[in-house]
């Protein structure tokens, strides 16, 4: 008589997750984003940051957060009216 073997245990799978969006600090509530640049980028959106003090772009979905004053200019985000 043959024996019986316990089947092998399933293993699930890894969830399929990729790096995590890019986290901006901004010093103006309103800003544009044009993605990365160039030809990896996509359409300048302008994008207003509401009570929560953050604001993701729907193209690329960068984070953008306000932060103090001086932080460093981010290639393809430019802020308030004038732009930097």
């Amino acid at each position: 008589m043959a024996r019986k073997t316990a089947p092998a245990p399933k293993t699930a799978s890894p969830p399929l997750v990729g790096p995590a969006p890019e986290t901006v600090q901004v010093t103006s509530a309103r800003i544009a984003c044009e993605g990365v640049g160039g030809a990896l980028g996509h359409p300048r959106v302008w994008l207003q940051m509401g009570e929560a003090g953050f604001v993701e772009c729907p193209y690329c979905d960068r984070r953008f957060v306000l932060a103090d004053h001086g932080a460093p200019a981010t290639p393809g985000v430019y802020e308030g009216p004038a732009g930097r």
